[in-house]
């Protein structure tokens, strides 16, 4: 029997609403070099996905430089705000709703959670630089339309020193923005992110660990899940906001669900059925709930033709047994 709390839950869900909200079916629709064709888009219907995260970068030099640098010449077309609109009005135009979801990628790839300035000063620097960044995409998705705007990812260390200017940060974006906001928070810092009341959506990149086997079963990932899952709902319930998977993935590789977080060059040996299991998984146990909004699929690139395969130990699913997992399940929830 299903814990109390989750009855409950579904319970105040559907008397709110009066039924389920139409699920995000998405991507992490990954920046490139060029721009996005209808023959890169018509990839993603054929998997029946109803939106896509597209991903402007800015970039910062370490884990203390107070300044980020964005929408230079020296960027990625799509990592740019002129790229971002291009994808962003071709994906429209297809009929996908779009979340712009900015991201920081600090020099080395170290983790963004872990940003921390040394005085003050370098405090409020980042500040006004991080304004910079976020506000001028939070204009480019009023601008475009866009569904949801992602105010930040996974930037735990900044939230915890300054949760004053995050929520002065969330007003400055209600003002420019007319949609729906959410944050991208990581799946050890989501319960402690102190501004969910702010938003629309409580965003978690889902990375969570499930099991240290090999290859882990359909069944054995499901009851990695349940202890996860009954936090994830209970801060639904205790917050009232819909629950929103901004990133989930899995690589095909030994041992996914061990560290799905893994984003080294880590060379497990390539498994495609423990990427797939794990994708069930998180179908099953998540879609069918009315708190839950949907998620991202981290993640897919425009150049269908040139990615995954079967012997790609990475994230995404492309060209994999994974990827009919995604369509199958994404066509039952299209409605």
């Amino acid at each position: 029997m299903r814990n109390l709390g989750l009855i409950l839950l579904c319970f105040f869900q559907f008397c709110c609403s009066g039924r389920s909200q139409k699920k995000f079916n998405g991507v992490s629709f990954v920046a490139s070099r060029e721009e996005v064709a209808q023959p890169h888009v018509d990839e993603l219907m054929k998997i029946y996905a109803n939106s896509a995260s597209v991903m402007p970068f800015g970039f910062i030099r370490d884990l203390s430089s107070p300044t980020i640098f964005f929408d230079t010449d020296r960027q990625w077309f799509g990592e740019t705000r002129k790229g971002a609109k291009q994808y962003i009005e071709l994906l429209q135009k297809n009929g996908l709703r779009v979340m712009v979801k900015p991201q920081i990628w600090i020099g080395g790839g170290q983790f963004t959670g872990t940003i921390k300035m040394q005085s003050l000063e370098d405090w409020k620097t980042l500040e006004d630089s991080y304004n910079k960044f976020i506000l001028n995409y939070a204009e480019l998705a009023e601008e475009t339309k866009a569904a949801v705007f992602c105010i930040g990812t996974e930037l735990e260390t900044f939230v915890t020193n300054r949760p004053e200017y995050w929520r002065e940060l969330i007003g400055k974006v209600r003002k420019i923005y007319s949609g729906k906001i959410t944050y991208a928070a990581n799946w050890d810092e989501y319960a402690r992110t102190p501004f969910w009341d702010k938003l629309d959506f409580i965003g978690i990149d889902a990375y969570f660990p499930l099991s240290e086997s090999k290859t882990p079963s359909v069944e054995e990932l499901k009851l990695g899940w349940q202890p996860w899952k009954q936090k994830i709902a209970e801060l639904s319930l205790n917050t009232k906001k819909p629950v929103l998977f901004t990133e989930f993935g899995y690589r095909s590789m030994d041992f996914t669900a061990k560290k799905p977080w893994l984003v080294d060059r880590t060379e497990e040996g390539v498994n495609m059925e423990g990427q797939s299991n794990a994708k069930k998984a998180i179908f099953e146990e998540f879609w069918n709930e009315d708190w839950f909004a949907g998620g991202f699929v981290w993640k897919w690139f425009i150049q269908h033709d040139r990615s995954g395969g079967d012997k790609d130990n990475r994230f995404t699913p492309q060209n994999k047994p994974s990827q009919g997992i995604i369509a199958n399940y994404y066509k039952q929830h299209k409605d």
